[in-house]
């Protein structure tokens, strides 16, 4: 399979018409579309050293979910960052392309992602409206804040997550990776949704919006799009049975707790 065929085959998955209107993912920098893959790096950031490891491991492709390219580059040299990741991925001739709010959106990306991970049923989309990338379901049990907020730590393998809200009963939720200030409105308007769960929501915005009567969890933005990387590299494998495909898992962001005496 071709670099542009492996594009067109997630493409078919996550379709350029689920992407918001201001997002800029896609094939982003490609020296031959034509060229045959054998080893596919997945990340969730094309951040500088996931590009030198693309480039050393003689990695064919490096798939992300965050676009490598939000806006336009004025100069293509290699003192600052975002070129120097251009120039660095076409001198080591390695495709780079990203599937970002489309797969946000799409089935079996980041938020259906979630929901299985947290054994939600009765599905639903939910959201703006144009934007309905949010899932709504229904937990196995009813539970409270502070224990599905346990439960999140343990899913995401994280060591903490930011709760607001004491509601004894959780039973129905809402879920979105990453940025979800946008969306807690919705939430709150639902009388069926006990809580929220975002990657990152804003501590304003769960103050006012607690006050509303909803709970809010603030899980981390790499905490809940993390998953989505096993997901794309499982479509690649599909796609492609004979390629390598790695994963990229370390956080982009660190967390660091505090050490106990």
């Amino acid at each position: 399979m071709t670099v542009k065929e492996l594009y067109a085959y997630i493409e078919q998955k996550a379709p350029r018409a689920l992407s918001a209107e201001w997002d800029n993912d896609g094939l982003a920098c490609c020296v031959n579309r034509d060229r045959q893959i054998e080893r596919v790096l997945v990340a969730l950031d094309a951040t500088e050293q996931v590009v030198q490891k693309a480039v050393e491991g003689h990695y064919d492709v490096l798939l992300t979910h965050h676009p490598l390219l939000f806006r336009g580059i004025k100069e293509l040299t290699p003192e600052k960052p975002l070129p120097r990741k251009l120039l660095t991925l076409v001198l080591g001739r390695v495709a780079a392309m990203s599937f970002h709010t489309r797969l946000d959106a799409a089935e079996g990306g980041v938020n259906d992602v979630l929901c299985q991970l947290f054994g939600l049923t009765n599905i639903e989309k939910a959201g703006p409206e144009g934007e309905e990338m949010a899932r709504v379901g229904t937990l196995p049990q009813v539970v409270s804040a502070q224990e599905f907020a346990q439960t999140v730590c343990e899913k995401l393998n994280t060591s903490a997550v930011s709760l607001i809200g004491e509601r004894k009963t959780v039973k129905r939720i809402m879920v979105l990776g990453g940025e979800g200030a946008d969306f807690v409105s919705v939430a709150a308007a639902r009388p069926d949704v006990d809580l929220f769960l975002a990657g990152r929501i804003g501590y304003h915005r769960m103050l006012d919006a607690a006050e509303e009567g909803i709970a809010l969890i603030e899980a981390g933005h790499f905490a809940t799009e993390r998953p989505v990387c096993d997901t794309l590299a499982a479509w690649v494998r599909q796609a492609v049975p004979t390629a390598t495909v790695d994963v990229y898992a370390n956080a982009t962001i660190q967390l660091v707790t505090r050490n106990k005496q």
